[in-house]
């Protein structure tokens, strides 16, 4: 408990922080323009979104095409996307640190980790000034996480005005904004190669399935992305803002018996409800012999990824977030590399 407390105004006073920055950091930050997007789709094989829209982008660009900047579609686990499966060996959204990366290529080498490092080669390599500008990965969950867009930096000034700008121009539909900043529960994702790493988590939608309501508001989420690269490589300055985003706090896994066994499934009252406030004393969880476990914290929390099909197999029913607020400063692409042709 008193780790929880500490955490809670730990996070309290970085939002205190980024307020303060608000009110003092007027000066126009000077960005490099982005010249090179990249748009993976299937990195997980059976989440059919971005393997669809993918597939599609790479028959016909038209749609993806911006001025004054390269877009590539990249179909990310082209073995997982054809049998249909989120992986072959390992999670490719997993594998991407340094030991992976400088691992020796030998014959039993992990399927993932080979293509791993492929792609470290082609949009890499990682943390070099080579590396592609902008990655979006396109996820699909099976939680009802709606559209949203996944953050791995709290201050990297471009991403947080492009997610301030994307959740603009879809309002008043929700975009909620997960930042998985978190010293121990952040992880190697494919998209961490470039510069700014963007996650696309649309749900829900079954594994191996695809949904058009679910696909369209992946789409439309690229296309503002892709609009607010444009006018920012363009000329177009963004004031500072700031936008509410949930921040990773916890991993909560499903109750388990002596033998590592599931014994208890979400409630029906936390089912689906990710987002939401849970509060001291809301059910969490189900036993089949009707006996309810409740959330015992002193704070409010707000639960996603909930009931993820994918996460069984990584002890995970849920992750608890809280709300924070992220500043950007006040942007303009660098005015020696634009290109407004």
């Amino acid at each position: 408990v008193e780790t929880e407390v500490l955490l809670y105004f730990l996070f309290h006073f970085q939002q205190f922080l980024g307020l303060l920055k608000s009110m003092t950091s007027s000066a126009v930050v000077d960005t490099p323009p982005v010249r090179r997007v990249a748009i993976f789709g299937g990195t997980h094989g059976n989440e059919l979104s971005g393997v669809f829209l993918v597939k599609h982008w790479q028959e016909n660009g038209a749609e993806i095409e911006r001025r004054g900047m390269e877009v590539k579609p990249f179909l990310s686990n082209p073995r997982a996307v054809e049998k249909c499966t989120r992986y072959i060996d390992c999670d490719l959204n997993r594998v991407f640190g340094p030991d992976n990366l400088g691992r020796t290529v030998v014959e039993d080498i992990p399927y993932e980790v080979r293509r791993a490092q492929e792609i470290n080669h082609i949009f890499g390599p990682k943390g070099s000034a080579d590396a592609y500008d902008l990655i979006f990965d396109l996820h699909n969950t099976t939680s009802n996480m709606g559209g949203t867009i996944i953050l791995e930096n709290s201050r990297d000034d471009f991403t947080i005005q492009m997610v301030h700008y994307i959740k603009n121009a879809l309002a008043p539909e929700l975009c909620p904004v997960l930042l998985i900043e978190h010293p121990s529960l952040k992880y190697a994702t494919t998209r961490s190669v470039a510069k700014h790493p963007v996650g696309v988590e649309v749900g829900p939608q079954p594994q191996g399935v695809v949904r058009a309501d679910i696909l369209h508001k992946m789409r439309k989420i690229i296309k503002h992305g892709l609009d607010f690269v444009q006018l920012f490589n363009e000329g177009k300055e963004f004031p500072s803002c700031t936008v509410e985003v949930f921040k990773i706090m916890e991993k909560v896994d499903y109750p388990r018996n002596k033998n590592d066994e599931v014994i208890a499934i979400i409630h029906p009252k936390l089912q689906d409800q990710d987002w939401q406030p849970l509060n001291k004393g809301d059910p969490l969880f189900l036993t089949l012999d009707g006996e309810v476990i409740r959330y015992g914290g002193d704070h409010t929390v707000y639960p996603t990824f909930i009931n993820e099909a994918a996460y069984y197999e990584k002890k995970q029913a849920f992750v608890k977030t809280v709300k924070v607020k992220l500043t950007a400063n006040h942007i303009r692409a660098s005015a020696s590399e634009q290109n407004t042709s």
